[in-house]
């Protein structure tokens, strides 16, 4: 039992328990107050509560945060201590009666935080991990990503967590993946899936086809050499990685999908493809929704026929492709950056190649060392570039006319270190009637900055 409330038995070796809750302005103004100390907790028993070693994490914390502060020693100091003066002694007395009343609404609190720190483990099917992420006030929602990789192809079909939220099923030496495969109650969360490094080398047309929330895939890097049409067209998928495989033609229809509105990012890289084949006019899915599609280091001799897609970002870098001439870019008008590093084949730009891409604000034609001028026509059209990528060509000295088909431009990179930006120089003031500024491109180099000065090309 606790020892009964007294003043005058100043050297009680049993604290008295605290009293029930009180909760009023009183209690959480003094609780706020500076010379405020948090009441230390009762043993059931009454006596002064004292952590132990095989106490839960959360709660040695607390205590250990206790203690630094003072609560252990100087509450029991000052209740045996019979050298301090009485008024100091009742001054503690009224200060630990609203102590003593937080507490009983203070130590619940740490206990629950224990409790939900404990929680955060979840058991896993032999040989995966599981990790769990919890949001929103007090982790009152939590989703859970489940490592199964490198275990090898006995581990599909494997049960997951029902709030499953990504599942990598990377580097297991998988051959196929069919329905039956990704079949389950966990597998209706899904929203991420990996199977990149595995030999698969094909796949069930509908093997995703319950996977309805599903928005990244993962299957690069395996052997896929060609993709049933409609594949994904019951999930609303943003990403998919198609890279280092063996694909040689695709169609366009592939990537259709009922959830249109949704921008869809592909990567097609480091394959074996020579065509893609367009999404046809009269097909019964819309056409998708690509917006950045990287077709680079591929088979490729021509720019592909991708017109009604709305592509912004569209890469053919380390592509055989022979020209670049009129009409090649129909239908892309909304494009804004493009890249075509590296190309293999291509000994020149012909001119007016890219007059169909009127939105286009990034140009990357670096590391052609083979390419040469036209003339400055090769870049009539683009009245809204604004960055140029020319390092590493045979694309300089600059023509003096360059800036007549390039409004909009604010720089071009012109080899390794040196970036040129445009420089209007407005002349004399005030201006002379009919005079236009003079416009000319300062180059610096960044790498002898110190010692070198600047040119103007």
């Amino acid at each position: 039992m606790c020892a009964p409330r007294a003043r005058h038995r100043p050297n009680s070796s049993l604290p008295c328990c605290p009293p029930g809750p009180r909760l009023g302005f009183k209690l959480f103004s003094g609780f706020l107050g500076n010379s405020a100390r948090p009441p230390p907790p009762c043993s059931p028993g009454g006596g002064l509560w004292q952590p132990s070693p095989h106490s839960p994490p959360g709660v040695l914390r607390a205590a250990r945060g206790w203690d630094r502060i003072g609560g252990w020693g100087n509450r029991q100091r000052l209740r045996t201590d019979p050298s301090r003066g009485w008024a100091e002694r009742a001054a503690h007395a009224s200060r630990t009666r609203w102590e003593e009343r937080a507490h009983t609404m203070l130590w619940p609190l740490l206990l629950l935080l224990a409790a939900g720190e404990a929680q955060t483990t979840r058991p896993c099917f032999p040989g995966c991990q599981c990790e769990v992420e919890t949001f929103g006030l007090f982790d009152s929602f939590s989703l859970t990503r489940v490592d199964c990789s490198g275990l090898g192809p006995h581990i599909v079909p494997v049960p997951i967590p029902l709030d499953t939220a990504h599942l990598d099923l990377s580097s297991n030496r998988l051959e196929t993946v069919n329905e039956s495969v990704l079949a389950g109650p966990g597998y209706t969360t899904l929203a991420g899936l990996d199977l990149s490094h595995n030999l698969l080398t094909r796949f069930s047309p509908t093997a995703f086809s319950r996977l309805r929330y599903l928005e990244s895939l993962d299957l690069s890097h395996n052997g896929l050499a060609a993709l049933p049409a409609e594949s994904f067209t019951s999930s609303p998928l943003s990403d998919v990685n198609l890279s280092h495989n063996r694909l040689r033609e695709v169609s366009v229809s592939a990537f259709a999908t009922h959830s249109q509105g949704r921008a869809l990012h592909v990567d097609l890289s480091h394959n074996l493809l020579h065509s893609l084949v367009p999404h046809p006019a009269q097909a019964s899915l819309p056409a998708p929704t690509i917006q950045s599609l990287n077709l680079a280091w591929n088979r490729l001799h021509t720019v592909p026929d991708l017109r009604d897609l709305p592509l912004r970002y569209l890469s053919l870098d380390g592509n055989p492709l022979a020209a670049i001439g009129p009409g090649a870019f129909e239908g892309l008008a909304g494009l804004t950056h493009l890249s075509l590093g590296s190309l293999q084949r291509l000994p020149h730009l012909v001119p007016y190649g890219f007059r169909e891409l009127q939105g286009l604000q990034v140009l990357d034609l670096s590391s052609n060392p083979k390419l040469k001028w036209v003339g400055p026509e090769v870049f009539s059209g683009l009245g809204s570039l604004q960055e140029l990528d020319l390092s590493g060509t045979g694309l300089v000295p600059l023509p003096e006319k360059l800036l007549l088909h390039l409004p909009a431009l604010q720089s071009i990179s012109v080899g390794q270190g040196v970036q040129c930006r445009r420089l209007v120089r407005e002349g004399t003031y005030p201006r002379q009637p009919g005079s236009t500024p003079k416009v000319a491109l300062h180059c610096i180099d960044t790498q002898e900055l110190a010692a070198g000065g600047s040119d103007t090309l």
